[in-house]
């Protein structure tokens, strides 16, 4: 099973990026090819608005670093997105990776209800890490990604938070968050459905 996972903080030890690094690992331990991407590392622009993508081209335009990274996703079994919430929602380096994803929609995605260039049947986790401690707070967030991800033809999504987090490292005195990471590596193997 292939993962692409995206780590979306500025920070490359961040919270998000230990949760999401403890599921990966598990799912190397479990036979998985795990490749990671850390978007603040890379050089790359937003959605430039130019459509070549519906008009002329089944995949973006933008020749940039994210290009290998949009075409990994499509060749992934499993998407791992881990972000930090910053000002009420993912980071920007996030953002300006979803709008590229733009690309995935075929050119009559609005009328059309096959509205991905993806495969279908990919599975998707969801990383989110703030400090805010209250966990009926921005509870916007997960539901808007994975309606974008189920246009693109995600059939399964898991959603993994960590809360009251600020400083790096603070997740690691939540035992509870890194287990979850491991048992929905398992979930996507399968191997969490046993009895």
């Amino acid at each position: 099973m292939k993962f692409v996972c995206l780590l979306g903080s500025p920070r490359e030890k961040g919270n998000s990026a230990a949760i999401a690094n403890r599921l990966c690992r598990k799912a190397e331990e479990m036979g998985g090819e795990v490749r990671t991407f850390v978007l603040n590392k890379l050089t790359y622009r937003g959605c430039q608005g130019c459509m070549a993508c519906k008009t002329r081209l089944d995949r973006c335009a933008v020749e940039d670093d994210l290009t290998d990274v949009l075409e990994a996703i499509r060749e992934t079994d499993v998407l791992v997105l881990a972000s930090p919430v910053y000002f009420w929602d993912v980071s920007s380096q996030v953002k300006a990776f979803l709008d590229r994803t733009f690309s995935f929609l075929v050119p009559d995605f609005i009328t059309n209800p096959r509205k991905s260039r993806l495969a279908p049947g990919k599975k998707f986790v969801v990383i989110l890490a703030q400090t805010n401690p209250d966990r009926n707070s921005f509870p916007d967030i997960f539901p808007k990604l994975d309606h974008f991800f189920n246009a693109y033809g995600f059939s399964e999504s898991h959603l993994i938070r960590a809360f009251g987090v600020r400083e790096p490292g603070d997740v690691a005195k939540q035992e509870d968050v890194l287990k979850m990471a491991e048992s929905t590596a398992e979930k996507l193997f399968g191997a969490g459905q046993r009895p």
